[in-house]
């Protein structure tokens, strides 16, 4: 093994020019790993380094990045992931999404690090990567075809069925700008419309196949942390059993389920759509990403009234919440449909299903008419109207058309008062989370620079007893604080979950799995033989931070564009949360208090010139 060049990783990263039809590889060096780690890191430091201010997200100029992390692909359960950016074209700022299945660990066996994608190709092609050799293939018979088309014509023509697609569907094609990208058939890149980056480059899918991993420095070490979690898996029993979102009913009487676009608070209806009920009525089994024995991932199969595939998975929370009582929708089958429509078509479930609701909202206040929708009656609870809804959006047909733009552009094109049903953060519909339960996790919402993100966030109920803190007082938090509080010290524990979370997104690991930062920072040592410890590691999440703030100052957003919808700072209709609206000056308040703790101009948001050169950004 080339010396400079640490354990874990092939040391190489693929470019493909969609435009010349050519390849080439970059070598950077074992430096350049240690200070970036991989996964988010990769991905922010080309995007800041190589696109110039104003590119068109849907343009040739944009860059779609693949990127892996060290310890993507190696027996240690969460390591089967991926990370994908680009330039968004739904919010204008960068874009960074984490995504399962087995395409990471393909990638890592096929001998690259990371694939940058630039250009446009003059028609539609698909890049098929085997041990190192890369190809740029045909793929006008593809295009048009859902992913699940995709993938088996892609094998069928490779001739081997344990090629791992990445594709785009119709939305991606059609350039929804929220459309994924899906690793198989139900792992999504789901977030910030890379789906329509991947289409506007005439790139239908990325198939990889590969048999060589790079070598770790200490099999042993790695083995350790693996019997830890193994261990201790009653931890993501959970999981295991239910997937995401088993406690749904909980969520809906804290206040905490999104019900009819953030307005409501009561779904009483909310047991007809949980995961227990998904359980106990449509699903055929679990299953799992590579490596992992959580088997965290739903399968569901429904004959009647509408046909699902389990090939394409089941509802996740974010699913259930987003196109069931976000839309006020209480069919479970007909959200099945939604999700393995969403799948088929390449849409990100949260923002589609945000979407929708903000729809019924304007039409149930006659800012749309039925002429406007198609005669769709687009009310809330319409399931109908909902699955009616997706396929004119992958389509960009009618209506679809419109909300294929989400719900920033939509209700500027509505007028007549809709932006206060626009629920967005920066253009990106926010995670089905509510900030009026979860004070932290609204200021991540505010600050987060890719938007309403709530994987990359603190989920305040995950601290709020002594248990729970855990690790966090080893880290400096010395007490919990209350749930309905925005004070310092909430502040400083999401700044501190927030960088825990993108060191997982550049190792690349799941976030569900309960690794400490100790047990990361071993994990990294035992793939790549550096000794990180966990301050490195921290440094490194800051250092990346700081670049995605700085893609976006250059991208012309300043601190104005980190606020949170109106609708946040009034109560909900009904529920825990009809008397406990956001107290706006306190979340700007905890906002600049955020800034100083970054080393960013308080005001202002924009980094300082010490924390720069601290940090090693030119």
């Amino acid at each position: 093994m080339n010396e400079e060049v640490p354990g874990g990783y092939s040391g190489k990263i693929l470019r493909v020019n969609l435009s010349t039809n050519t390849t080439s590889v970059d070598e950077p060096g074992g430096k350049f790993y240690r200070k970036y780690l991989g996964g988010a890191g990769i991905i922010s430091y080309y995007l800041l380094n190589e696109l110039k201010a104003g590119v068109d997200p849907l343009g040739p100029d944009n860059k779609l990045i693949f990127a892996l992390g060290p310890i993507t692909g190696y027996a240690l359960p969460g390591s089967g992931r991926n990370a994908v950016g680009a330039k968004s074209p739904l919010t204008g700022g960068i874009a960074k999404s984490e995504v399962g299945g087995f395409w990471g660990a393909e990638l890592k066996r096929a001998g690259f690090d990371a694939i940058i994608i630039e250009g446009k190709a003059g028609k539609p092609v698909y890049l098929s990567i085997n041990d190192g050799e890369v190809s740029i293939r045909d793929a006008s018979s593809l295009w048009g075809k859902n992913t699940k088309e995709t993938e088996q014509s892609i094998r069928d023509e490779l001739g081997d069925k344990l090629t791992r697609v990445a594709s785009i569907g119709p939305g991606g094609e059609n350039m929804v700008r929220y459309a994924c990208i899906m690793n198989g058939l139900w792992s999504a890149a789901g977030r910030g419309g890379l789906g329509a980056v991947m289409g506007s480059k005439n790139l239908k899918a990325v198939s990889v196949r590969g048999h060589h991993a790079p070598e770790i420095v200490d099999k042993e070490s790695l083995a350790e942390v693996r019997d830890w979690f193994l261990a201790n898996k009653e931890l993501v029993a959970s999981f295991t059993e239910f997937g995401t979102g088993a406690a749904m009913h909980g969520f809906m009487t804290a206040g905490n389920l999104p019900v009819r676009n953030f307005r409501d608070g009561l779904f009483p209806e909310v047991s007809k759509i949980d995961p227990k009920a998904v359980k106990d009525t449509i699903r055929v089994k679990m299953d799992a990403c590579f490596g992992c024995p959580v088997r965290c991932k739903k399968m569901v199969e429904v004959k009647e009234p509408y046909s699902v595939d389990p090939a394409y998975g089941g509802p996740e929370y974010e699913t259930l919440a987003s196109i069931g009582s976000n839309c006020g929708i209480d069919d479970l089958k007909a959200i099945a449909k939604g999700n393995e429509l969403c799948a088929a078509y390449s849409l990100d479930t949260i923002s589609i299903g945000a979407t929708i609701s903000f729809a019924m909202e304007c039409f149930e206040n006659g800012l749309l008419s039925k002429e406007d929708t198609n005669g769709i009656e687009l009310k809330f609870g319409n399931a109908e109207a909902m699955l009616k809804i997706i396929e004119l959006i992958a389509r960009r047909k009618g209506i679809g058309n419109l909300l294929a733009e989400g719900v920033l552009r939509a209700s500027k094109e509505i007028g007549k008062g809709s932006s206060q049903y626009a629920m967005h953060v920066k253009g990106l519909e926010p995670g089905m989370h509510e900030p009026r339960a979860k004070q932290g996790l609204g200021l991540g919402f505010m600050v987060n620079p890719h938007g309403a993100d709530h994987c990359c966030n603190l989920h305040d109920t995950a601290y709020v007893n002594d248990i729970q803190l855990g690790e966090m007082r080893s880290m400096g938090i010395e007490e919990t604080v209350p749930l309905y509080t925005m004070n310092p010290s909430k502040v400083a524990l999401f700044r501190l979950v927030q960088l825990k979370r993108i060191i997982c997104d550049s190792l690349v690991t799941c976030q569900f799995l309960p690794y400490s930062f100790e047990q990361l920072a071993s994990a990294t040592a035992a793939v790549t033989g550096w000794d990180t410890g966990v301050n490195e590691q921290l440094k490194v999440a800051e250092r990346i931070l700081t670049m995605e703030r700085l893609f976006n100052i250059r991208e012309g957003f300043t601190a104005d564009d980190d606020v949170l919808p109106d609708r946040f700072f009034s109560p909900k209709t009904d529920g825990e949360l009809a008397d406990k609206p956001l107290d706006r000056a306190k979340m700007e308040q905890a906002k600049h208090y955020y800034y100083v703790l970054m080393g960013w101009n308080a005001e202002t948001g924009v980094p300082i010139p010490e924390k720069l050169e601290e940090l090693g950004i030119a």
